[in-house]
């Protein structure tokens, strides 16, 4: 398991830029397909206060980051001393 855990799906293209952004800096994520995945489709509307927002990336202090700019989760990869 790695300390970021991404809820998204595979039509979704601001998931595939989070997925992309985080493969090349060579950040470890775990990747949750929502659409295949009903208790984590479920999990992500909780997170969201009812809304299903995605991407969502939760760290493992469990902060999240929802729906971010490439210069966003940059930021909060910084922040969370994940990426220099």
């Amino acid at each position: 398991m790695s300390n970021i855990t991404l809820y998204g799906a595979n039509w979704c293209p601001d998931c595939k830029r989070s997925r992309t952004l985080l493969d090349s800096l060579k950040i470890k994520y775990d990747y949750i397909d929502i659409d295949t995945d009903k208790v984590a489709a479920d999990t992500l509307v909780k997170l969201n206060n009812g809304m299903k927002k995605i991407p969502t990336i939760i760290f493992s202090d469990n902060s999240k980051i929802v729906e971010p700019s490439d210069q966003d989760l940059v930021a909060k990869l910084k922040e969370e001393k994940i990426y220099k």
